[in-house]
C-alpha cells in the first residue's frame, strides 16, 4: 500500500538570485509529529506565488520517492532530502502514470482529491541547483500532482494511503500534463479530460482553448499557453510595400494606404492585426521601426494604416515625411488581437486612436452581416468631435449591420458638439454606463485605448461579472512584464548597455531600442533584462512559453531546445540566442 514518507512545510522568504530579489517558498523541511491538512493549505505551510501555487485546488503538492530515486540516477547526484522538490508530500507509491485526476486517498483523518499536475516554474530550478528542471520533470513525464482537500484532519509521516474512489475517465496525471506542454495531442482524450470535475480551472480553461482552437481549425501555436495565433505569418522579415493614399482624418490622425510594390495583392489579414512598419528618415539616420495596426478592411488587397502624430519619430516621419509614391518596409500581418468566430454578442469598445483594430473588426463584422444574426455594440470614447476620427465611416458600417448598438462618449465636448447628432454621452464609460446601456455581459469584449482606459474598462467589466477570458485587449506599445517571485524593482525606461556587445544587432521593436548581442549572456531574455526592457517569463527553459513574442526578422538558436515549437513567426526568447540580426514584436 502506498505510503506517505514525510510531510514538508516552509514559509516563503526572500532570496537574491542573477541579480533580483525573490520570494518563494520552494524550501520546504520535514516536520515531526502529525500536521492538520486544512482546506487551503498545511499548518505551517505558505506559498510565494499565489498566482502559480496554493489555493484550494493547489493545497497539497505531492513527490514520489521513486522519482527521487530517478533523478539520483539521471543527475548523478546524492545530495537530495525529503522537500528537495519542493512538495509537501513525499510519498512512496502514487506513480504520475497511475494516478489519475479525480482520484480520491484518505491519509490519516483526512481525505485529498488529485486536481491536476504540478505545473513547474524556474524556482525549482534554483531549489535544486540546475536552470533546466522545470523542463526536465515535464520531458521525463515526472512532474508530480497537487491534492485537493476534502475533508480536513491531521497527517503524519507513516501514515498508509488508501485509495478510496477513482477519478472518472482513468486520465492520469502524466497523461494530461502532456496534453498542455507536449505535440502530438489527442484531441479526443483532451475533450474527454476537459469534463472531469476534480481538474481545477486554470487547466481546464488550458483545454478548453485547445479544444476551442482545434474546432476554428487554429492549428498554428498552442492556444492552451496563450501562444496560438491566427495564422503563420503571410511572409517572413520585411518586404517593400508602396504608399497609394494619404488622407488627413483629423488634425493630428492621418490614414496611409500601402499596397504591394509589384503591384499584386497584399494577403488579407485578419481584423485586429497590426503591421511592423520600418522606414529611413535619412541616409545616416538608423531606421525606425514601429507597430500600427490595420484599421481598414483586412481583405481588400491593400492594408490601412492610421497614424497619430505624437512626440515620437516614427508617427513625425510618417505624418510629416511620407507621401504617395514612396515606399516603406513592413512585415506581415500579426497578432492575437483578432475577431473570434462566435454567436455571442460582440462589444467593440475603444479609446482615442485605440479605435483602430476595432474599426477593422467592425468592417469584417458589416461585410459578414448579411451572413451573421450576431449582435454587435460599437462603444467609443474621445474628447470632442474634432478628435472623433472615423465618426462618418464607423455609422455607416454600423448602419449595415441590422439591429446593431452604438454609444459615443465626449470627455470634453466643445460647444458646437451636439448630443444626438455627434455623440451620446458626456464624459467616459464606466461600469454605471456599461450597466445603464445595458451592454450584454454574456459578450465578446475587443478593448484598444490608453493604459488607463484598459486598466479601468479590465477592472468595470470583470465588477459586472464578465468573465477574464472574455475580455480581449490591445496594448499599443510595450506589453507589461510578468515576472513570478521577483519583488517590487524600480521601473526603469529601457535603454542601451555600456560596454556594448559585439554581437548581431538585437531589436525590441515595442520599446523603440536596438542593441548588438553580448556574448555574456545565456539568452536573449537575460540580454532583455539587463536593458529594462519589460519581458514575460516564468519558466526560463521553454516549457510555458510565457515569453513567446514575435520574432520579425533574422533566426534564433535554442539550447536548450524547448519542449513544443513556438507558433510559426514566434520565438521563445528564455532559451535562445541570436544567430543573426533579429526584431522581435517586444
Amino acid at each position: 500500500m502506498p505510503k506517505l514518507l514525510s510531510v514538508n512545510v516552509g514559509l516563503p522568504r526572500e532570496i537574491e538570485w542573477n541579480g533580483k530579489v525573490i520570494r518563494t517558498a520552494i524550501w520546504k523541511r520535514p516536520v515531526p509529529g502529525r500536521i492538520l491538512a486544512r482546506r487551503l493549505n498545511l499548518d505551517g505551510d505558505g506559498q510565494g506565488d499565489l498566482h502559480g501555487h496554493g489555493g484550494e485546488h493547489r493545497a497539497v503538492m505531492v513527490y514520489q520517492i521513486e522519482a527521487y530515486r530517478y533523478w539520483e540516477r539521471e543527475l548523478s547526484r546524492k545530495d537530495f532530502e525529503y522537500g528537495q522538490f519542493g512538495e509537501n508530500f513525499t510519498v512512496e507509491g502514487l506513480a504520475d502514470d497511475e494516478v489519475c485526476i479525480g482520484d480520491r486517498f484518505r491519509i490519516g483523518t483526512a481525505v485529498f482529491e488529485v486536481t491536476q499536475p504540478r505545473v513547474t516554474c524556474y524556482r525549482l530550478g534554483i531549489r535544486m541547483n540546475n536552470p533546466e528542471m522545470a523542463a526536465l520533470v515535464v520531458s521525463h513525464h515526472r512532474p508530480g500532482f497537487y491534492f485537493r482537500v476534502i475533508a480536513e484532519g491531521e497527517v503524519g509521516a507513516g501514515d498508509e494511503i488508501q485509495k478510496i474512489a477513482d477519478g472518472p475517465d482513468g486520465i492520469t496525471v502524466a497523461e494530461i500534463d502532456s496534453f498542455l506542454y507536449l505535440a502530438n495531442r489527442d484531441i479526443k482524450r483532451i475533450a474527454i479530460a476537459a469534463c472531469i470535475p476534480a481538474l481545477s480551472a486554470g487547466w481546464k480553461g488550458s483545454l478548453e482553448a485547445i479544444l476551442q482552437a482545434d474546432k476554428d481549425g487554429l492549428h498554428n501555436g498552442n492556444a492552451g499557453l496563450e501562444s496560438s495565433v491566427a495564422s503563420a505569418p503571410a511572409w517572413e522579415g520585411f518586404r517593400s510595400v508602396s504608399v497609394v493614399e494619404v488622407h488627413q482624418e483629423t488634425s493630428d490622425v492621418t490614414s496611409f494606404v500601402l499596397a504591394n510594390a509589384d503591384g499584386s495583392r497584399l494577403p488579407p489579414a485578419h481584423a485586429g492585426q497590426f503591421l511592423v512598419l520600418r522606414c529611413f528618415p535619412g541616409k545616416n539616420s538608423p531606421p525606425i521601426v514601429r507597430s500600427y495596426s490595420i484599421s481598414g478592411a483586412s481583405n481588400s488587397g491593400t492594408y490601412r494604416i492610421s497614424v497619430k502624430r505624437g512626440a515620437g519619430p516614427g508617427s513625425q516621419h510618417l505624418v510629416d515625411a511620407v507621401q504617395v509614391g514612396d515606399e516603406l518596409q513592413s512585415c506581415a500581418p500579426r497578432g492575437k488581437f483578432v475577431l473570434r468566430s462566435s454567436d455571442q454578442p460582440v462589444v467593440l469598445l475603444s479609446a482615442g486612436i485605440g479605435v483602430t483594430p476595432v474599426l477593422s473588426m467592425l468592417h469584417a463584422l458589416a461585410s459578414a452581416s448579411a451572413k451573421s444574426s450576431r449582435e454587435v455594440w460599437w462603444l467609443h470614447a474621445t474628447r470632442n468631435g474634432r478628435e472623433h476620427v472615423f465618426a462618418q465611416e464607423a455609422r455607416q458600417l454600423l448602419a449595415a449591420i441590422p439591429g446593431s448598438h452604438s454609444s459615443v462618449a465626449y470627455s470634453q465636448p466643445d460647444p458646437g458638439d451636439q448630443t444626438g447628432r455627434d455623440f451620446d454621452l458626456p464624459g467616459r464609460f464606466d461600469r454605471a454606463t456599461l450597466e445603464k446601456l445595458a451592454v450584454p455581459i454574456g459578450a465578446d469584449f475587443y478593448v484598444c485605448g490608453p493604459s488607463t482606459f484598459l486598466t479601468d474598462m479590465n477592472r468595470d467589466l470583470r465588477s459586472l461579472g464578465v468573465p477574464q477570458d472574455a475580455i480581449h485587449e490591445e496594448i499599443f506599445g510595450a506589453t507589461g512584464s510578468i515576472q513570478p517571485g521577483v519583488t517590487k524593482t524600480k521601473v526603469r525606461p529601457p535603454h542601451a548597455l555600456v560596454p556594448v556587445g559585439t554581437g548581431p544587432m538585437v531589436s525590441f521593436t515595442r520599446s523603440g531600442l536596438a542593441v548588438p548581442w553580448d556574448s555574456r549572456f545565456k539568452s536573449i531574455l537575460e540580454l532583455a533584462e539587463a536593458c529594462d526592457v519589460p519581458v514575460k517569463w516564468a519558466c526560463r527553459t521553454g516549457v510555458c512559453h510565457t515569453c513567446e513574442c514575435g520574432i520579425l526578422e533574422g533566426e534564433v538558436r535554442y539550447a536548450p531546445t524547448p519542449l513544443e515549437a513556438p507558433t510559426v513567426g514566434n520565438a521563445l526568447i528564455c532559451c535562445s540566442t541570436p544567430e543573426s540580426a533579429i526584431a522581435l514584436d517586444v
